[in-house]
């Protein structure tokens, strides 16, 4: 079972724990930086009124295929070539040209983790000995935000600026006091302000700098968690008492905007990540005086492209681990599993656990009762040097999940009905805590619903440890767990309080380009929409559980006459444990095997991977093809350039594929019975 570990040392960290000298603003900032406006302006509506365009996702700022590193040295340089590919095209020209204002709506830079993307914009500038200034609206992706600061990126919220601006507008930003004018309009802005921490990191000249500094105290001190008694924990939510056990400054307060530094239980990192982590970590400590701190490395993003430009980025995580001898499961080879799936199936996520992960997806790790949050590579870079990262936590929210799951929903479709009606404000970056009032969700539909936490734009999603958690981990033979069992203080104070009725989730698909753009799938069967694949798995749904439902769907609609998919079909297991398990005969299906049954439909069993989740691979899709999946997210380019996904459970994918056309299983005319279709 793992636990958390104080620091290995290899040698001595003296000579790379550089002490912070007294730098003021002035020093470390210099002049003013003065630019003109790049504006991305929202397509017309045909109103007349042009808007600024929001929710720009970091797809869009670097695309999957852009986010690949040949070596430590040329890090960012497939960052810089791919900043806005499709959705400016001539953004590099553009910034060189002195359009060093970026101006962009609300909600901006939300989705995926990918460091890739504040460190290729700032790049941009900087090859030419320009800087680069983000101004963007009322919220921001709360990753990258944080990316940013620890780079040295400078970004500002101002609604009224983004609001005033026109193309080619002369700005000036003062890096000392944040202050932003618009010269053209004569027009001066206070932007949001930053928390102390943020501000100090940004002050101190980004984590490098502050990782270096904090290295030899880290080092020296042992992580001790704490956990609260029961009176302080009856105000506290079940984030709030896991972090406040995990401070590493046991008098700092958690309250929502005050960064504090927390100890990691697991620090884990992709192929796709680990690069820029490895970097900060060298930077840090210099490479060979300690061992990275609670790391982990799964292979599952550019592992079966056939690339030789991806084989040389997973080959840095490889070099990496061989030298500070990461083995399994803390070092995951390619097949081994997606790594939400693969490390709670390892025992390496424990409820009551803090996991900055650097995924966005690393919220998935609330299903187990632990505190999972997504955070760029430089945070998790640092926190493999000390042992613990900085962390703001947001308000609570509570969402009560009561009653019984109707006939053919899942999580999917719980999760789908849940970003429906949290609408185009989502979660607002809070904090959510999930209440299975009645015990009846699952496993696997735990985990769906946290991991779409991202899609959500909350920072974590937690459902506390109950009886369900228990018999999930008594299955892998985990009895006596680390923590103390932590639930909801009765006292707790919720910025929002909702419940969702179960009895109102019927099975749903999300049309593109939003997975909060859903809809009852039966609604949607009346359209006939066709698709050219079917894809099934994925770290939102590759549980056994997950591709059982799928298979009993299948294995009805054989013996209602529909034998064959109309169209590909194609799974992709969460691990490859699950993938071994799929091949053992099942007696719910009269005792086939789950891919038996797919590969009897014409389906066709997959490594474990992510890639065509994110547009990679020969499963991806292409110009002007539409997928039904399973997948996190159908963002615009997301599963493949020009391509349209639509979103479901791993249930109405299976009926889809046999029918043709996109609906739920009551359209191949099944009946719903719990004892045969129930998982």
């Amino acid at each position: 079972m793992h636990t958390i570990q104080p620091a290995r040392l290899k040698g001595s960290t003296s000579d790379a724990a550089t002490a912070a000298g007294a730098v003021t603003a002035a020093e470390r900032f210099g002049d003013p930086i003065r630019g003109r406006a790049l504006i991305f302006w929202a397509p017309d509506n045909g109103s007349g009124v042009r808007k600024k365009l929001a929710a720009i996702d970091t797809d869009q700022i670097t695309p999957a295929a852009d986010c690949v590193s040949e070596s430590l040295e040329t890090l960012d340089e497939r960052w810089k070539a791919g900043a806005f590919r499709y959705l400016m095209p001539d953004f590099r020209a553009r910034v060189h040209s002195g359009q060093t204002f970026v101006v962009a709506g609300d909600r901006f830079a939300i989705g995926s983790s990918r460091e890739m993307s504040p460190a290729g914009l700032k790049a941009v500038a900087e090859e030419v000995g320009l800087e680069l200034v983000i101004v963007c609206g009322r919220s921001m992706g709360d990753i990258f935000r944080r990316n940013a600061f620890n780079l040295g990126l400078h970004v500002v919220q101002s609604p009224e600026a983004v609001d005033d601006a026109e193309d080619d507008d002369v700005f000036t930003f003062d890096p000392r006091t944040r202050a932003l004018a618009n010269e053209t309009q004569q027009k001066h802005y206070a932007p949001v302000p930053l928390a102390e921490k943020e501000e100090e990191i940004r002050q101190s000249g980004g984590i490098f700098t502050v990782g270096r500094r904090e290295l030899s105290a880290a080092t020296a001190t042992a992580p001790a968690i704490e956990w609260p008694d029961s009176e302080q924990a009856r105000r506290m939510t079940t984030t709030e008492q896991i972090v406040w056990a995990h401070r590493v400054d046991k008098d700092a307060a958690v309250e929502p905007g005050q960064t504090l530094r927390v100890y990691a239980d697991l620090l884990p990192a992709s192929d796709g990540t680990a690069p820029f982590a490895i970097h900060t970590f060298n930077q840090i400590t210099g490479g060979e005086r300690l061992f990275p701190r609670q790391a982990a490395i799964a292979n599952d993003h550019f592992v079966f492209t056939g690339q030789a430009i991806d084989d040389r980025q997973t080959g840095i995580g490889r070099d990496f681990a061989r030298q500070h001898d990461l083995e399994k499961p803390y070092y995951a080879t390619p097949g081994d599993g997606i790594f939400h799936f693969y490390f709670p199936e390892q025992g390496l996520v424990l409820p009551g656990q803090f996991i900055p992960g650097a995924d966005s997806h690393s919220r998935a790790y609330g299903a187990y009762g632990a505190v999972g949050v997504g955070v760029g590579s430089t945070t998790l870079g640092f926190g493999w040097s000390t042992g613990y990262v900085y962390f703001t936590p947001a308000r609570a929210r509570r969402v009560v999940l009561r009653g019984q799951v109707p006939p053919w929903t899942s999580g999917k479709d719980i999760v789908l009905e849940l970003l429906r009606r949290w609408g185009q404000q989502q979660a607002q970056g809070m904090s959510v805590e999930f209440v299975d009032a009645d015990g009846r969700l699952p496993m696997a539909y735990r985990n769906t619903i946290a991991n779409m936490m991202a899609e959500g734009e909350a920072m974590n999603g937690i459902f506390a440890q109950d009886a369900v958690t228990d018999a999930w981990y008594r299955t892998k033979g985990l009895d006596a767990l680390p923590y103390p069992s932590v639930r909801p203080g009765p006292d707790a104070v919720y910025a929002v309080d909702e419940e969702l009725p179960l009895a109102d989730v019927v099975p749903m698909i999300a049309r593109p380009f939003s997975p909060g753009n859903a809809f009852p799938a039966e609604e949607v069967a009346h359209e006939r929409i066709e698709f050219d694949k079917a894809l099934i798995g994925s770290c939102t749904n590759g549980s056994y559980d997950d591709l059982l439902s799928a298979a009993l769907v299948l294995r009805a609609g054989r013996e209602s006459g529909a034998r064959q998919a109309e169209t590909e079909l194609v799974v992709f297991p969460g691990s490859g444990g699950v993938a071994h398990q799929i091949e053992q005969s099942d007696p719910r299906l009269g005792g086939d095997s789950v891919a038996e049954v797919f590969r009897a439909a014409g389906g066709e069993i997959r490594q474990s991977w992510c890639g065509p989740c994110f547009g990679q691979g020969p499963d991806a899709l292409q110009r002007g093809q539409r997928a039904i999946t399973t997948f996190n997210r159908n963002w615009q380019n997301r599963m493949g350039l020009g391509g349209e996904g639509y979103l479901a459970s791993p249930a109405v994918v299976a009926a889809s594929a046999l029918l043709g056309y996109m609906a739920p299983p009551g359209e191949l005319g099944l009946s719903w019975d719990p004892a045969r279709f129930g998982v």
